[in-house]
């Protein structure tokens, strides 16, 4: 029997005909397998479960009432591989919706920014990205043009109809790794040889270097090897763009993602708390955890959210940035983050966003946010479940 939860937390696809039955986490995987269409493989929805009797007979049962829909948006986001048609139109769309954020933030000055992606899973999002400022771009063209009423040549004409937008492949990714789910051991020593660099591909001091990731979970690879290796092409300044929100809660759902001190959004909210003369806050919400742990309701909400509310989203992406600069860099870092609602604009059938908002399908995620704080605050260095 594969069973999936009420609110389907994670995704689970079969295929059936005459002599196979086969289940597994992603659709892709399946029509690869199996060479087959998109609509021969189908999603198990909440509280089914596929049950195949003694006699080899297959049938879709609901065993569990249904609840609203949370299926989980990193899955779209990074986990998932993206040859699924669906994800790599999702993935393109998230690159796509921080389009207009990055032209602001670079002032609209295309002719001295260069476009780039880290690690190779950000690259759907970078064409997403490059389509908005494709489209921006063109836009300007069509104006200025028509500006020109009859006042153009050739030369002036050829010029401006040639304006692209600037891409290079900067980072060469040499070690075929996901850093952020290796050992804590090896991690700090591995991410400082994970990547190269292409050399002149940047105007010292004139271009502006963007750089779209996937998601930034703890923020080590970044500082430990990208910024630093950046750096060397001495560009103006780096941005780097995040195509997930920000990363503030653990998960409990099969991801192995659950200490608070591993999340760089968290680590900057403390940070903000302690520049701010606010750390009296962080015990006071540490006694409120162990007093619902003493009362057996620590399932019953999530108290870290109140650490968030002190703070905007853009002064914990300024904190971000900080910490992810190397001590000594000289070139200015900032940090644009996926909004939520440009999320689910992406991502409309998986709305499940408690990595970003802390809103947890099931109590348990509310208990292990709040064990996780006290682990934190307590300083043991275990999970928090």
């Amino acid at each position: 029997m594969w069973q999936v939860s009420p609110v389907t937390i994670r995704p689970s696809y079969y295929y059936a005909n005459d002599e196979v039955v086969v289940a597994a986490s992603e659709r892709a995987a399946i029509r690869t397998a199996f060479n087959v269409g998109e609509n021969e493989v189908q999603e198990l929805m909440p509280g089914q479960a596929l049950i195949i009797n003694e006699k080899n007979e297959l049938e879709i049962a609901q065993v569990l009432e249904p609840k609203e829909r949370r299926a989980c948006s990193f899955e779209r986001i990074y986990f998932s591989r993206g040859s699924d048609e669906k994800i790599y139109k999702e993935r393109k769309a998230l690159g796509y919706n921080l389009s207009q954020h990055v032209l602001n933030a670079i002032d609209h000055d295309l002719k001295n920014t260069i476009f780039s992606f880290i690690p190779n899973t950000a690259e759907t999002a970078f064409y997403g990205m490059l389509k908005g400022m494709e489209n921006y771009l063109n836009k300007v063209k069509i104006e200025r043009i028509l500006s020109w009423g009859k006042d153009y040549d050739e030369e002036k004409l050829t010029e401006m109809l040639t304006r692209r937008l600037r891409i290079e492949k900067i980072a060469i990714k040499d070690v075929k790794m996901r850093t952020f789910i290796t050992e804590d051991v090896n991690r700090n020593e591995m991410v400082q040889h994970v990547y190269d660099i292409t050399y002149g591909t940047v105007r010292p001091g004139q271009d502006t270097l963007v750089v779209i990731d996937d998601s930034i979970v703890r923020g080590t690879t970044l500082r430990e090897s990208i910024i630093r290796m950046l750096s060397r092409l001495k560009p103006k300044r780096i941005i780097v763009v995040s195509s997930s929100p920000q990363i503030r809660y653990p998960d409990c759902y099969g991801i192995d993602m659950s200490k608070m001190g591993d999340f760089i959004a968290f680590n900057a909210a403390v940070e903000l708390m302690k520049e701010r003369g606010k750390w009296n806050c962080m015990k006071e919400l540490l006694e409120k955890c162990k007093d619902l742990q003493r009362r057996d309701q620590l399932h019953t909400e999530n108290v870290v959210k109140q650490l968030y509310k002190q703070f905007t989203t853009e002064e914990i992406s300024d904190k971000i940035a900080q910490l992810i600069t190397p001590a000594g860099l000289d070139v200015p870092v900032d940090v644009i983050f996926q909004s939520i609602e440009d999320l689910h604009k992406a991502c409309p059938n998986n709305l499940g966003d408690w990595y970003f908002t802390g809103n947890y399908p099931t109590p348990g995620g509310n208990k292990v946010v709040n064990r996780a704080f006290i682990n934190y605050m307590e300083g043991k260095n275990v999970r928090g479940y």
